[in-house]
């Protein structure tokens, strides 16, 4: 605050309460650094800024921190500042100022209570040399006064030292958390916890001060910024909303990778709008998804001014322009009204549901006073309803567990009540929501959204921020499912539906069916009328799931709805397959978007012959290339001399005659997912899962160099097939 305003306290009448007068015989001129002194009046200092840092040490010693009052005239007009009065920082009451609405401010907590401790100062200028004297002091407290271990605590004394600030200045952008910081920081300095001179509110307006925001400019970057990229990718895709006073009210965009993401995993989305800029004020919007190998995919974000339907509107159809008109089967969001009456209108085709792990986020502000002892024991009740696979149990439970809490008139229970449908399972289990629902996935969901909050840049850097998250964990997910695919798979029950599962599903997909195999042999199957099966578990006597199999159809369906829900057929059904000599799971319960290749390779028949009759010399050829990117990678030179002598082979390959012209057509012709090659093979009583994918290259860290010999050792390994099978690079 400029010198010669007031910061707002009330007047002190400061010649009025313990003023001590002035006498000669006690002037002196006092050094700043003697802090075992008390103040007095007629000591003198150098300047005001002396007498500010010797009053605030004193205080510091005392209990209490110290703020800069009232001044007598300016800096630069007449004769300056001539006096300056420094108070107690709980001295005056807080004043409520209207805001530019005219509605008054909410009442915030406030430390003040009219406090009269004080230390005045008058410039004086004996001998034409200018110093500081204190005409008056009090130090009469009607509050109490801190301990040493508390009064470090006040922010006058949180102070951060210049290299403090820039290793927290390093660490934001490495995007650690505020908490990450003070912790790692705690172990250099060799502090206890918690023990840091500063809090981490100081680290956060530090950090805050660093950005030196300037909305409206920021917001004219930002569109530049999104324009430039535009220009540098026409696919890449925004949209923004100007307001009446020319101001950046709404943006959004999505990167082209996220639109071919979409299309083929857009059938469920989670659309968070949890989290705010708070630099900015704005509401963070993200739109993510699960790819076939289960993981957090990005499709989308959007930063919005408000929170309203108005604002969600925008946000949702922009949306959909972006991913050309197409909505998502199901969505899943925060229990926010507003953004569910826009949901109801803008995208009526989609299933809304509430994100679960949000609700459950606020049962503690609702019900741990309320219940006590016994809110563990509601809140596990409350999770065994919500996993409840019919809707006759979940009412039936809902009431007791009413009545046993005594929770009838409680809003809250009310209105989860009146919500039911969109977040208990035995309301959504008819919709697929690809396992998003779990805890494993809500977990993946979350780490993946805080790397956007712990971003610490410019607005108008914010998009290319976005962007190298996504690219970061596109090139993580690439390294885990290359991981994947060389793990070997073990089929622990020996099924032939078990088998056949493994060479079309992907392991993430194939590892929760397998979960159902294993279970599958503790439930009986009853038959109890034509193609009406009653499965329950073997402890049960009566009760289980109906499972209806027409074999002739090719349909089977379970009343726990699993295979709806998640893509996964259930142990109910596996367990009827397996009873009735059915050694292969239906195609349209091997869903495209689990499988590790497209639906036209697995569908044709000629090409899924020619794979099987020649899987060996396909095999050979993956080992070959893989090796041969391997080595190539190590120099510039090698990945030129193989770039060259791949392009040569596979010209002389494209002029050699199609035999079977339609099936090789659409091997070649088919998306690359489907160039992934899966087998299942046995050796020693070791189940070995094979997976090869051309399009896929991706680094696993530095690999050991090859010796020549590998590519021989590997020939004569697979050399057992029918004709000659070989590859000569020269």
């Amino acid at each position: 605050m400029s010198e010669g305003t007031s910061l707002g306290m009330e007047d002190l009448s400061q010649d009025d309460i313990g003023t001590i007068e002035e006498t000669a015989e006690d002037t002196i001129l006092s050094r700043q650094t003697s802090v075992n002194l008390v103040p007095f009046v007629g000591q003198r200092f150098v300047s005001q800024e002396a007498a500010y840092e010797f009053y605030c040490s004193f205080a510091k010693q005392c209990g209490f921190s110290i703020r800069r009052h009232r001044t007598r005239g300016k800096d630069g007009v007449g004769r300056g500042v001539t006096r300056r009065d420094f108070t107690c920082h709980r001295g005056g009451y807080p004043q409520m100022k209207p805001s530019e609405d005219g509605k008054m401010q909410r009442n915030r907590k406030s430390s003040r209570c009219g406090c009269q401790a004080y230390m005045r100062i008058v410039k004086r200028a004996d001998f034409d040399v200018p110093e500081w004297r204190v005409t008056g002091f009090s130090n009469i407290h009607n509050h109490e006064l801190l301990k040493s271990n508390e009064v470090r605590l006040l922010p006058a004394y949180c102070s951060i030292s210049t290299d403090d600030k820039s290793r927290i200045c390093m660490f934001a952008k490495a995007g650690m958390s505020v908490r990450q910081m003070l912790r790692l920081m705690e172990l250099e300095k060799g502090v206890k916890l918690g023990c840091l001179p500063f809090t981490e509110i100081d680290v956060r307006n530090l950090l805050q001060s660093f950005r030196n925001v300037d909305r409206d400019n920021d917001a004219i970057d930002l569109i530049a910024m999104c324009k430039k990229m535009k220009d540098e990718n026409p696919n890449f895709k925004y949209e923004f909303k100007i307001d009446g006073h020319n101001r950046l009210e709404h943006i959004a965009w999505s990167y082209a990778s996220s639109v071919q993401l979409y299309e083929a995993f857009g059938d469920t989305t989670v659309f968070d709008t949890t989290h705010r800029l708070d630099a900015y004020d704005m509401l963070l919007g993200i739109w993510l998804g699960v790819d076939n190998h289960g993981m957090t995919c990005f499709f989308g974000c959007v930063l919005l001014r408000d929170e309203n339907i108005q604002s969600f509107s925008w946000a949702l159809k922009t949306f959909l322009g972006f991913m050309k008109g197409k909505a998502p089967q199901t969505m899943l969001t925060d229990h926010n009204m507003w953004l569910k009456e826009a949901i109801a209108v803008d995208v009526p085709q989609s299933k809304h549901a509430f994100c679960i792990w949000h609700i459950v986020a606020k049962f503690s502000d609702w019900f741990s006073v309320l219940l006590g002892s016994r809110y563990d024991d509601w809140k596990a009740e409350f999770h065994r309803l919500f996993n409840l696979d019919f809707v006759e149990d979940f009412e039936e439970r809902w009431r007791e567990m009413v009545n046993e809490f005594g929770l009838h008139t409680n809003k809250h229970v009310i209105s989860l009540y009146a919500l039911r449908n969109f977040w208990a399972l035995a309301y959504l289990r008819h919709y697929f929501f690809a396992e998003m629902m779990s805890t494993s996935q809500a977990e993946s969901i979350n780490a993946f959204i805080q790397r956007f909050l712990s971003a610490q840049s410019q607005l108008d850097r914010f998009v290319e921020q976005v962007a190298d998250i996504v690219d970061y964990n596109d090139r993580v997910g690439a390294k885990q499912k290359m991981q994947r695919k060389m793990q070997r798979v073990c089929l622990k029950t020996g099924s032939p539906i078990e088998s056949h599962a493994a060479s079309v599903l992907t392991p993430y997909a194939f590892g929760k069916l397998q979960e159902e195999l294993v279970l599958a042999p503790q439930y009986a199957s009853l038959l109890v009328d034509e193609g009406c099966f009653q499965v329950r578990h073997h402890t049960e006597e009566d009760g289980g799931c109906k499972v209806v199999w027409i074999p002739c159809q090719g349909h089977i369906s379970c009343s726990c709805y699993q295979f709806e829900f998640s893509g996964i057929l259930c142990r109910h059904v596996l367990r009827v397959l397996s009873t009735n000599n059915c050694f292969h799971i239906p195609d349209q319960y091997l869903p495209t978007r689990w499988c590790g290749v497209s639906s036209s390779s697995t569908n044709t028949f000629e090409t899924a012959t020619i794979m099987k009759d020649n899987s060996e010399k396909i095999h050979l050829l993956e080992s070959l290339a893989s090796t041969l990117v391997t080595e190539s990678v190590e120099t510039e030179d090698r990945l030129d001399a193989a770039c060259e002598q791949i392009g040569m082979a596979l010209s002389r390959i494209k002029d050699l005659p199609r035999t079977t012209h339609n099936a090789i057509d659409i091997v070649y012709n088919c998306p690359s997912e489907s160039l992934i090659l899966q087998d299942v093979e046995e050796a020693d009583g070791i189940i070995r899962f094979t997976v090869g994918n051309s399009h896929e290259s991706v680094t696993l860290g530095k690999l050991k160099e090859r010796r020549p010999r590998d590519i021989v050792e590997i020939s004569r390994k697979r050399r057992h097939c029918s004709g000659p099978c070989c590859l000569s690079v020269q």
